[in-house]
């Protein structure tokens, strides 16, 4: 029998459910998070129903970091992994009803975390919450190396490694949450973004080069070295390192520096122009140039007077932002059998106004920054824009059978 026949194409393969997921998820926390910057700036003081206090034991800027980095950040990887580890081992990844109950628990974690700020859960919200994101990460992590462990991959264990502690990022946040642990919080945040740089930069080493080479209408050949990678690696251990466990500025700026060098010879040696005319080959470009800017910034606000947000918000919405939603699009037309010469223009606007967005939020209060809260609010809008935009174009997609016919 088909498999297809016994479950909605939506959960066919982890990239559609998941990549679903994390788009509406885009949307609503990020609306949502605006709503409440909005109160504590005063720009909706007569929302009554929002109480600070509820959102004990961390801060509204804790709850929206997050849900960023482990509700929206985890399901795109989640969707990506289940998809790409298919591919490198042959074997079946995640599918049908157990696939379900996978992204089910990922769901009630985030109406969890969504809701239960608002008070109608009483202070049992969070023990809740944590039950099943743990459960989630769990089955994600053995979903994810299973397959890789059967055929003996060891080469994907840089990625495993991230995978897992992100887990542990995330147990961390709930205990100090709890009481139990002191200063969890920060490592599960701090960590847990860098983390997600660190696999950006460790597939993108992997996929950019070619998606490239491929993308481009004329030969080319891009610049690659060992001694890169090399450095790469030990810029960003270093960093993470002395920044999460040492909180120790200088040193991190020294490995931030070194970030910043070896990306720049990134940008440069895998820069063609025929980038330009695909948005999902100059996504990465933009993606790239965020996480130099965000290492600069970092090691900037170390010496002038310039917020660490910045530098926050130039990985998470510069460089996560832009080539997750690149990546979802990507692996979406790919794997559901659909030609990347007939992209959709409508994703062409979605990654122009997230690029905008970006731009708004890490580099205007630089040259504004008495108008910060503004470029907040401006940047939020077209995140929203610009993730209804992509939902409502890839819809389709996700949950409609591939256009060949074959399963996945």
């Amino acid at each position: 029998m088909n498999p297809a026949s016994s479950h909605p194409a939506l959960f066919n393969l982890g990239f559609r459910v998941f990549f679903a997921g994390a788009g509406f998820l885009a949307v609503i926390s990020i609306s949502a998070w605006l709503l409440v910057y909005a109160f504590i700036n005063d720009y909706l003081p007569e929302i009554t129903i929002l109480d600070l206090t509820q959102f004990k034991p961390f801060s509204p800027f804790q709850w929206h970091a997050h849900e960023m980095i482990y509700g929206y950040s985890l399901a795109v990887i989640a969707g990506f992994l289940l998809t790409a580890v298919k591919n490198w081992t042959g074997i079946q990844t995640l599918h049908g009803y157990p696939l379900a109950l996978l992204f089910a628990s990922w769901v009630i974690a985030r109406l969890l975390w969504l809701t239960g700020i608002s008070g109608m859960f009483g202070d049992n919200w969070l023990a809740f919450a944590a039950l099943f994101e743990l459960l989630f990460m769990l089955g994600m992590c053995y979903a994810i190396a299973s397959p890789i462990f059967k055929v003996r991959q060891w080469r994907q264990m840089a990625i495993l490694s991230k995978l897992f502690l992100l887990a542990l990022g995330n147990l961390a946040f709930y205990l100090e949450a709890f009481g139990v642990f002191e200063n969890g919080i920060h490592m599960a945040l701090y960590g847990g973004l860098y983390l997600i740089i660190a696999l950006i930069l460790t597939i993108g080493r992997r996929i950019i080069p070619m998606f490239i080479q491929n993308g481009v209408s004329y030969p080319v050949t891009l610049f690659n070295a060992k001694w890169i990678d090399i450095c790469s690696l030990i810029g960003v251990l270093g960093f993470f390192i002395s920044e999460v466990f040492f909180s120790a500025p200088l040193l991190s700026s020294v490995f931030a520096a070194l970030m910043v060098f070896v990306t720049s010879i990134r940008i440069v040696g895998w820069y063609t122009p025929g980038i330009w005319k695909n948005p999902l080959l100059w996504c990465f470009h933009v993606s790239l140039f965020f996480i130099d800017l965000g290492f600069l910034l970092f090691i900037l606000a170390q010496f002038f007077s310039i917020s660490p947000y910045l530098s926050v918000h130039a990985f998470g919405f510069g460089a996560i932002g832009v080539i997750t939603m690149g990546m979802m699009a990507r692996v979406s037309t790919g794997h559901t059998g659909r030609s990347f010469k007939a992209l959709p223009v409508s994703l062409l606007i979605a990654l122009l106004l997230l690029s905008a967005g970006a731009i708004i939020r890490v580099m205007l209060p630089l040259l504004l920054p008495t108008l910060y809260p503004n470029w907040v609010v401006i940047s939020g809008l077209l995140w929203v824009l610009a993730f209804v935009i992509f939902c409502i174009t890839f819809l389709p997609y996700w949950s409609q059978p591939r256009v060949d016919q074959k399963y996945g």
